[in-house]
C-alpha cells in the first residue's frame, strides 16, 4: 500500500486517467473528489461487503420447487 500525505486541494493521479483530490478535512473525516472516465467503476468498500454478505445469505437459502410454494388466494367479499 502506498501512503501519501496531501493537503486540501492537492491531488494524486492514477494511471493518467483518475484524479483524486482532497476536497476537505473536518475532524476525523476527509472529503475526496474523484474524476475518472465513465467506464471506471467507483464503489464504496462497505457497499461491496454488504452485497457479498447478501449473496452469501441468498446462497444458503433453501431451494423450494415452484409446486411446493404456498398459494395465496384472495377471499371474495360477500355482496348483499
Amino acid at each position: 500500500m502506498l501512503v501519501l500525505t496531501r493537503r486540501v486541494n492537492e491531488a494524486i493521479i492514477i494511471d493518467n486517467r483518475i484524479k483524486i483530490t482532497v476536497v476537505g478535512i473536518e475532524d476525523d473525516k476527509i472529503r475526496i473528489g474523484i474524476d475518472a472516465p465513465p467506464e471506471v467503476s467507483i464503489v464504496r468498500q462497505e457497499l461491496l461487503v454488504a452485497v457479498a454478505n447478501e449473496n452469501k445469505a441468498a446462497a444458503r437459502t433453501a431451494i423450494i420447487a415452484a409446486g411446493e410454494l404456498p398459494m395465496k388466494t384472495k377471499q371474495r367479499e360477500k355482496r348483499q
